[in-house]
């Protein structure tokens, strides 16, 4: 690929070691900053289109979006169901394609009721390509997962920050035929990523057998699933030979898991906390300048794109990631503590306060992003991880949905106090969520070699 070289200087700039996954995760690397590219000049201007272009009021636009995004919440369960049962790279092609459409033909649709349900796919769409491309990583990076999010993260943002600008330089020229341009680019970008996805081989996974399409594997007998030959057998799949269906590992009956992934909803929060509460309460609450609402993003971004691959390391396993998680409770603490305290009347000791309390905020989304995507993969049953981390997908998906609500109308509403308890309920989630953990592992025990599969592998012909 071209643009190799410039991955690689990029790679020594910040000191950001291999990439896990081979020539694949490479290229899902490139298809993530393509998709948050045309992301970023989408999400600039979302509100704004449809009020100056579409003619919606406020008010049905917060409720456009607001349904959009129940919609799309059962995007991560429906894709992660459907990844341990069809090719991956199938199912999120699928999706890129479902992305494009959506947004494309949001430019001829008109009125509230033509909107909806493309908001709502679009949303849906979004939320399950981020359990794919999760999925994906999770598969071909193998234990190097930590490392590849990590690098994985770093790129999304710099996607994010490449669209957010380009947006913000187009918005100055303020016609609606800008708006309409910005969205036709978030439409043609999902297209690409179509393209590119459909460049990628199948990962190896515990409910399918990938089979390299080789004169071997067309001989008789080759294709029996065992994943015996030439092909890429799956590393998970356990013995050759037939394997009896027996009922799949269900996340919905799994209490444990489900607790996990509440647990993870109340400390996902914190992504409300960082875009949401602090901006407000600077501009609303503080004597700190108000263009700190907007340089928040700017620390957020930097430091991302500095230190998250350094940060990795406390996911770097399962035991690792559940330890780490008294860290993420003092930084809980300390960022809701700083934010409260920025109501201070000198000017200075607000900024210095709503900069400390941007500079927590990230550093706990690094940590708790690293620690999250290390245990909802590796608390999931191989042969159902699809399944499982759909449902953790969740989490993320509640957290956007009732956060705003529940920062503006309570935490904010409470002043500094309810900062202070908004802190203590997330450092306690956290150690609780430890000490969860630390139990499911403590009474996890290995399966045997012969265990069968929950599902039955379905062998896949490398295109």
């Amino acid at each position: 690929m071209q643009g190799a070289p410039m991955v690689e200087r990029a790679q020594r700039a910040l000191r950001i070691p291999d990439i896990p996954g081979g020539a694949d995760g490479r290229r899902m690397l490139w298809i993530n900053l393509v998709d948050k590219i045309g992301s970023g000049l989408w999400l600039s201007v979302t509100a704004l289109y449809f009020v100056v272009v579409a003619g919606l009021d406020t008010g049905s636009t917060g409720i456009l979006l607001g349904l959009g995004g129940v919609a799309g919440i059962a995007g991560a369960p429906l894709a992660g169901r459907l990844a341990d049962r069809i090719p991956l790279t199938r199912v999120l092609h699928a999706v890129q394609v479902l992305r494009a459409a959506s947004g494309l033909l949001l430019l001829v649709a008109h009125g509230f009721w033509q909107l909806l349900p493309l908001v709502a796919l679009g949303s849906l769409g979004e939320r399950a390509a981020a359990v794919l491309t999760k999925l994906f990583a999770a598969r071909v990076a193998g234990q190097d997962r930590p490392r590849y999010q990590a690098v994985q993260r770093t790129v999304v943002n710099l996607g994010y920050t490449i669209g957010g600008l380009a947006a913000s330089a187009a918005l100055a020229l303020g016609t609606t035929a800008v708006y309409r341009l910005l969205l036709l680019g978030d439409g043609l970008s999902f297209v690409l990523v179509a393209l590119m996805v459909a460049r990628c081989a199948e990962p190896p996974s515990a409910t399918r057998t990938v089979m390299a399409r080789t004169p071997a594997a067309a001989a008789p007998g080759a294709g029996s699933g065992d994943g015996s030959g030439d092909g890429d057998g799956d590393r998970g799949a356990g013995k050759a030979g037939p394997c009896a269906p027996v009922r799949a590992a269900n996340p919905w009956r799994d209490t444990g898991y489900l607790a996990y992934a509440a647990l993870d909803s109340v400390m996902f929060l914190y992504g409300c906390a960082l875009t949401v509460g602090l901006p407000l309460w600077i501009v609303t609450r503080t004597t700190a300048p108000h263009g700190l609402a907007a340089a928040v993003f700017v620390v957020n971004t930097v430091l991302v794109v500095l230190l998250q691959v350094r940060l990795a390391r406390y996911g770097s396993s399962s035991r690792v990631a559940a330890d780490s998680l008294r860290q993420v409770a003092a930084w809980f603490v300390l960022a809701c503590a700083t934010t409260a305290f920025a109501v201070l009347d000198a000017r200075w000791a607000a900024t210095l306060a709503v900069v400390t309390a941007a500079v927590a905020f990230t550093v706990v989304e690094m940590i708790q992003s690293a620690i999250s995507w290390e245990l909802s993969v590796s608390l999931a049953p191989a042969q159902a991880q699809g399944s499982y981390v759909g449902v953790h997908g969740l989490a993320q998906s509640t957290a956007r949905c009732v956060g705003p609500l529940l920062l503006t109308a309570g935490v904010m509403a409470a002043g500094p106090a309810g900062w202070l308890a908004f802190g203590a309920v997330l450092a306690a989630a956290g150690l609780l969520q430890r000490r969860l953990v630390l139990r499911r592992l403590a009474e996890a025990r290995p399966e045997p070699a012969d265990t069968p599969l929950s599902v039955v592998p379905v062998t896949v012909s490398e295109q």
